[in-house]
């Protein structure tokens, strides 16, 4: 399959909603992310040289800039993960037709069925974690970002927190396939504490939205 950023919207939509198992939910979350952090972008976009903006302390615009700057930095991240998801359930699709006849066959199959199965759960916990990182950087934005496109803030949080969320369900449906116990402790250790940490940051964000739109 070629890259789905390369599809068009319709594109994209019709092999999202067609029998094929993939691109599917995990993708989706990437592409959640994604789009929160363009948001977030383009409300700074709508920002900078306003004159409001040129009202602000110096030390207001340098965060805001390096806000912008680590957004645009996890929304390219995110593009990628989109196409990194749906190559992660191949990969588990093809491990799992491996011949499984001999010994030998099913020692190698087994091996490589886990090594699948971490990929596919490593992505999704990659998604969430980098949209948390995204809501780390909306609260200044929300706070001082213009306010003919606050709502554009809040959509991009809508979005990051849809991410979050929707990446967590992918971690844990791989969770059973994986053997490591430790590994599988650890990982929902992380999506809990992300989760967590991210209805927090929605709160704050949301909070300052409705106040200002």
């Amino acid at each position: 399959m070629s890259s789905l950023l390369n599809m068009s919207l319709g594109e994209f939509n019709q092999v999202l909603s067609s029998k094929a198992p993939a691109p599917g939910g995990g993708s989706a979350a990437a592409l959640s992310g994604m789009l929160g952090a363009a948001l977030t972008m383009m409300v700074v976009n709508l920002t900078v040289g306003k004159k409001a903006w040129e009202a602000l302390e110096d030390n207001i615009k340098k965060q805001i800039n390096a806000d912008f700057a680590a957004i645009q930095s996890l929304n390219e991240e995110l593009a990628v993960l989109v196409d990194e998801d749906t190559k992660a359930f191949t990969k588990f699709m093809e491990a799992m037709k491996l011949p499984k006849e001999t010994e030998e066959e099913k020692t190698f199959r087994a091996g490589q069925m886990q090594r699948a199965s971490l990929f596919a759960m490593d992505v999704p916990l990659k998604t969430a974690e980098k949209c948390l990182l995204i809501m780390r950087h909306q609260k200044d934005i929300a706070l001082y970002g213009n306010k003919g496109a606050i709502s554009d803030i809040g959509v991009g949080a809508e979005l990051a927190t849809a991410g979050i969320k929707s990446a967590a369900l992918n971690v844990k449906i791989n969770l059973p396939s994986i053997d490591d116990e430790t590994v599988k402790a650890d990982a929902v250790h992380k999506i809990d504490r992300i989760l967590k940490e991210g209805e927090l940051l929605y709160a704050d964000v949301m909070s300052i939205v409705e106040r200002r739109i």
